[in-house]
């Protein structure tokens, strides 16, 4: 029952952790959108999600893990990090000190993050309210 419930909440878990840490890009955007030379930055949420999932991205197969002949070998990198797929956001229109952020598109961004953060919780409050009815058998 507990690999069940885990394997049914891994990608719901995947999809928030990432949608968490996009919400903290965004907001640090905002933050510094009068500071001079800050580079408004996104995340790649499609494949930075599939690489968390273990899909890799895109239709991409996995790496091969790293085999180790003798202790002294560094290992390879296995762990995700979403800040693999940190990447600065194109520039719509250059600002004179070098920012560019665009209040406008990280507003939008930050709403519907927001709406899909707010999804992915209601997602998993749903399984988890069917996984204790299933339970508890009413």
């Amino acid at each position: 029952m507990k690999d069940l419930l885990e394997k049914n909440l891994m990608p719901h878990q995947a999809a928030l952790n990432l949608q968490a840490y996009r919400q903290q890009l965004l907001a640090s955007n905002i933050a510094n959108s009068d500071t001079p030379n800050f580079k408004s930055r996104d995340i790649l949420f499609r494949d930075a999600l599939d690489e968390a999932l273990g899909r890799g991205s895109r239709g991409k197969p996995l790496p091969l893990p790293l085999t180790k002949t003798n202790a002294r070998h560094l290992g390879g990198k296995t762990k995700f990090s979403p800040d693999d797929f940190v990447r600065y956001r194109m520039e719509w229109q250059s600002a004179v000190d070098g920012n560019t952020v665009d209040m406008d598109m990280e507003r939008a961004a930050f709403a519907e993050n927001t709406v899909h953060y707010e999804a992915s919780i209601t997602f998993i409050n749903g399984l988890l309210r069917t996984m204790q009815t299933a339970i508890v058998g009413q």
